[in-house]
């Protein structure tokens, strides 16, 4: 039992190392380099080294072997050609994290494993506005630190498809409290997560603003998100 007790608590300490990746080929996010600046220092509250680069030639297996998990912050358009696409899949069958933040779900179009790695592609939205978010689950340490609502402001997504089935829905958005949402659907996932092809794979809809970073509650999640995909939590 002691000997279990030490193997758990050096895994806890083996340095972990995650990739972000925020490479554009379309719209580029002005909130970029502030939310690079929070994953790096949330990564420094918790011992974990956060690394960050535009360049796809890092997506090959050698590049990518240091890393626990991928995150793609805000990316945008085509950014990965076949053999960087190719890398990305053996990571996460390899028992690879995934974090999407906000235009991540704008990225790879025509890449399915991509649209289910991540759980959706963008559609459209309409102005930065104050929404009320549902939190459907509270245990998950993405959203735990959270009540049954949270109203914040964002650009908030609206989705071509839902989530995949076997998706865990973590919040959707309270339609009724913002105005100009296309969904047309009876829910609005806005942040999930599910077991994938080997790996944890998370999504969040939120990040939009610069602001965004800056909000405890938001940088929770994003780290809660983090952890869980690390399998940390």
């Amino acid at each position: 039992m002691f000997s279990a007790l030490i193997l758990s608590a050096v895994i806890q300490q083996t340095p972990v190392s995650v990739l972000v990746f925020t490479k554009t080929a379309g719209f580029r996010h002005d909130s970029i380099e502030t939310g690079v600046a929070a994953l790096k220092e949330l990564g420094t509250d918790v011992g974990i080294r956060i690394e960050h680069t535009e360049d796809a030639s890092f997506f090959n297996d050698d590049e990518l072997k240091p890393y626990s998990a991928i995150v793609f912050l805000c990316t945008t358009g085509d950014i990965l050609n076949p053999n960087e696409q190719d890398a990305m899949v053996r990571f996460i069958r390899r028992g690879g994290g995934f974090l999407g933040v906000h235009a991540a779900a704008d990225t790879e179009y025509d890449w399915p494993w991509y649209g289910q790695l991540v759980g959706g592609w963008f559609k459209s939205h309409p102005r930065i506005q104050e929404a009320r978010i549902r939190v459907l689950d509270r245990q998950h340490p993405a959203t735990r630190h959270l009540d049954a609502e949270w109203v914040r402001t964002d650009e908030w997504y609206d989705y071509k498809a839902l989530p995949p089935t076997g998706t865990r829905v973590l919040m959707e958005l309270d339609e009724s409290s913002y105005e100009g949402h296309q969904m047309g659907l009876d829910t609005h996932p806005i942040a999930w997560c599910r077991e994938f092809d080997g790996g944890r794979t998370f999504y969040t809809g939120g990040g939009h603003t610069k602001e965004s970073y800056a909000e405890p509650k938001f940088r929770q999640h994003l780290l809660g998100g983090l952890m869980w995909v690390l399998k940390r939590s």
